[in-house]
Formats: C-alpha cells, sequence, structure tokens
C-alpha cells in the first residue's frame, strides 16, 4: 500500500492511498485535471478510485468532488453535516448526485479498499470535521487537517500510528507582525481554527512513541508560515523529548501543490509502548 500527498494547503487539498490497482483519496480539493495528473504518475486514473474520504465542507478540501461523483461516479463519504455543508457550498457545483453519496459516522469504523477507515471528530470553523485513522495490514496512518485545538482523542490515535499527517499551519510570530486583518488572525488562532507550529510540535512530542516512523506537516499557510519554520519549531520539540529526528522518526513539511514522495506504508512495522 501506498501514501502520498497530492497537494496541501488553502490552494487546495488532497491525498491518496492505496496501491498500484486501486485505491482512495482523502479530500479533493485541486482541479481535477492535477488529480488526474498525479494519478497517471503512479500508473493509475480515476477509474482506480473507489471513493473520497471528505474531512470538511471548506472548498479547498471540495472543490472537485461533484466532479468526481457525478461524471466518474466515484462514492463521497462524509458526515451527514458535511454533506449538508457541500450542498451549501456555492464553489460546488453541480451538487454531488445522491447516488454516489456515502454517508459515514464519527468514530464508526467502516471498509473501503481493503483499509478500516475511522473517522473522528476536529475542532475547526466549519460545519462539521473529521480527522482519519486507517488500518491497513501491519500498518496504522492518522491524518488530521484544520485543527483549532488538540483533543484527547486525536492524541490517543497518534499513539497507534505509524504515520501522521497534521496540521502546522502558522508560525504565531509570523502571523502577528502579518497582514491580515485582526478578525481573520483571531480566527486562526482560536480553538476553531488552525494549529501553531509549536502547537504541532507539542502534540508530536507528547505522544510520540517508537512505533512513529514518518511524520507530514500539512497545509502551512502560504503567507504566515515557511516550510523551513514549521520543520524547526516540530523539530525542537522532539528534540526535547528526547526523540532523534531522521533516526528515530522522519519529519517532513508537504508542498503545497506538488506531490508528496511516496510512501510503502507496509514498511513501517508498528511498535507501541
Amino acid at each position: 500500500m501506498l501514501f502520498q500527498c497530492f497537494a496541501s494547503g488553502s490552494d487546495g487539498n488532497c491525498y491518496y492511498i492505496g496501491d498500484y490497482t486501486r485505491g482512495v483519496l482523502i479530500d479533493a480539493g485541486i482541479g481535477i485535471r492535477m488529480i488526474r495528473q498525479n494519478l497517471r504518475a503512479l500508473g493509475l486514473d480515476l477509474y482506480n478510485i473507489m471513493g473520497v474520504l471528505v474531512t470538511h465542507d471548506h472548498t479547498d478540501h471540495v472543490r472537485t468532488v461533484s466532479v468526481l461523483a457525478n461524471k466518474h461516479h466515484i462514492p463521497i463519504y462524509a458526515t451527514e453535516k458535511v454533506h449538508a455543508g457541500i450542498d451549501h457550498n456555492p464553489r460546488v457545483h453541480p451538487k454531488i448526485d445522491s447516488s454516489c453519496r456515502r454517508t459515514i459516522q464519527k468514530d464508526v469504523p467502516f471498509e473501503i479498499c481493503g483499509l478500516s477507515v475511522q473517522p473522528f471528530g476536529v475542532a475547526h470553523d466549519s460545519v462539521d470535521c473529521v480527522g482519519y485513522s486507517i488500518r491497513g495490514e501491519g500498518w496504522t496512518m492518522t491524518l488530521a487537517t484544520d485543527i483549532g485545538h488538540v483533543s484527547d482523542h486525536l492524541a490517543e490515535h497518534i499513539r497507534q500510528s505509524n504515520i501522521v499527517v497534521v496540521e502546522a499551519n502558522y508560525d504565531p510570530a509570523m502571523l502577528e507582525n502579518g497582514p491580515y486583518p485582526f478578525h481573520l488572525k483571531e480566527r486562526i488562532r482560536s480553538g476553531s481554527g488552525h494549529l501553531a507550529n509549536d502547537e504541532c510540535g507539542r502534540l508530536l512530542a507528547e505522544n510520540y512513541h517508537s512505533g512513529l516512523k514518518q511524520i507530514f506537516l500539512c497545509h502551512l499557510s502560504q503567507m504566515n508560515n515557511k516550510p523551513d519554520t514549521a520543520y524547526a519549531a516540530v523539530c525542537q520539540r522532539l528534540t526535547e523529548a528526547g526523540v532523534q529526528v531522521g533516526t528515530d522518526v522522519e519529519v517532513a513539511p508537504l508542498a503545497r501543490l506538488r506531490p508528496s514522495k511516496l510512501i510503502q506504508l507496509e514498511t513501517l512495522s508498528m511498535s507501541t509502548h
């Protein structure tokens, strides 16, 4: 099984999990051409996609869901509230056909493509927001983006994962001194906004375990963060906790509109304490 990020950030988010015959997308906030281009680089196309797992209804996560559903007959998995939010999103048009809607519930696992998927609640200022804990044979991955504040539930999933994709959205000083209006700054750093670099690092350091082998930092702000800044803040927290970055665990910021390296998930053997 493989994992690759196609894009991560306010311009669009999309991830692939699967093998070289079939798989799923998490979010579809980039254009259909870009999705197809990245799939073809893996020897795949849209007919190999068995479903799209949606985190929430903001446009940078759902821009292309109706095209994937209505034109390519790909099921869209989301909570009832997220489906309703997509219906009311004026930038998603036409609306998802009822035959392609799949309703999921938080904390209720379901199966797709040989994967066990458990959605869990994440704090964000959308109508609803979930992260995903995904289990395959011998590995577990947790993905959580657009995080207003850290929950015990998220921490528990990280303690059970070999690979974590987690938001490191902004540097507090860059946000404070940047050009955003005050109300937007307050929204970003609120408990239903986004996660700062240091908060992300603290979350990872407090919940690190020997089975955690790969960390991807996602949804970095273009205006209020830099990849090196996010990486340094997270690595500092891990190092202070006695974790050797590059030896115990790999850490990498995700590019906004460029594919990440391809991860072979089976190589991340699980070991916890």
